[in-house]
């Protein structure tokens, strides 16, 4: 067991596939293997399951059988590490409280939530996580990048960067940054829907944040979009590869460079959709996209001429 231990630990440290030096990773539990999601190699086997040993099949059970409590979290401005106090009232053994004890736990609950957040720091923390939220569930956003948002937050209070700033506009840019970090990118018309801050607002705040933080991010590429813009727009799997492979031979041209990114994606998103008699119209694909028609109209002629597509508009 301690061979299989030391094992796994040395491949999760080098987090890379041996034949093709991909870094994505795929955890199998169901057959126990570490599987490359590029090119399918299985790179462990006899993988050991560090999750609980009895199942669940639905709520009820989940419930009487866990022992221990929810993760800590950074969304919540505890961390999630606080008790509650349950609004059901029922004792430990699922009895009913006696009403002569009612207004006593009444009071309990009240002072429990105000000790919760006991100062300006913390009330600040929780409105923001929440603000946070709120936005995330609008944009649809894993888990994970909530996480990640989360823990630049904390960072940019902690920094003292959000001083003289609205937390809307702090919570717009640090979403913005966190799902650039995370490779899965917003634009910034779409987070400025949500947030009902200002685009040039949002830039600012997210240009402070990540050079006084140091944050690493790459710039965006218009093959990130295509697949969500695809989904959006109801198109099927060959328009998507079509699209992919008309950037990158622009990519190989250098006709990408100084443009924007949904910019360039929309229009190969609009050439693929004509060439796989799948067509959608300039203002469906704006819409989607975030851009101008005119936008889309000149960049898809560009690709056109430069790239030798006939296309039938």
């Amino acid at each position: 067991m301690n061979n299989k231990n030391k094992k796994q630990n040395e491949i999760e440290e080098t987090i890379k596939c041996p034949k093709c030096g991909n870094t994505h990773l795929t955890k199998d539990y169901s057959r126990a293997e570490i599987v490359c999601e590029k090119c399918g190699l299985v790179i462990d086997a006899d993988l050991i399951d560090h999750g609980p040993e009895w199942r669940a099949f639905d709520i009820e059970q989940y419930e009487k059988k866990t022992r221990t409590g929810s993760p800590m979290t950074y969304r919540l401005h505890d961390k999630g590490l606080s008790t509650t106090i349950s609004w059901q009232n029922r004792d430990a053994y699922g009895h009913t409280i006696p009403p002569r004890n009612r207004a006593q736990l009444y009071r309990l609950r009240k002072w429990h939530t105000r000790t919760r957040i006991s100062n300006g720091v913390e009330k600040n923390l929780s409105l923001a996580l929440s603000s946070l939220d709120r936005m995330s569930s609008m944009l649809n956003l894993p888990r994970y990048i909530r996480e990640t948002a989360a823990m630049i937050y904390r960072k940019a209070a902690r920094r003292k960067l959000t001083r003289g700033r609205t937390f809307e506009g702090i919570i717009a840019a640090v979403l913005y940054a966190a799902c650039r970090q995370c490779n899965v990118p917003r634009t910034l018309e779409e987070i400025s829907r949500v947030s009902q801050i200002k685009k040039k607002e949002i830039g600012r705040n997210y240009r402070n944040i990540s050079r006084k933080l140091k944050l690493k991010l790459l710039p965006t590429i218009p093959q990130d979009y295509i697949s969500r813009f695809c989904s959006q727009l109801n198109l099927s799997n060959d328009v998507q590869i079509k699209s992919t492979d008309i950037l990158k031979k622009a990519l190989n041209e250098e006709l990408t460079s100084g443009r924007g990114p949904t910019g360039m994606a929309a229009a190969a998103l609009y050439i693929a959709s004509v060439l796989c008699g799948e067509r959608r119209t300039q203002r469906e694909v704006a819409e989607v996209a975030g851009v101008t028609e005119v936008t889309i109209r000149n960049r898809y002629k560009e690709l056109a001429c430069k790239l030798d597509i006939d296309i039938l508009i």
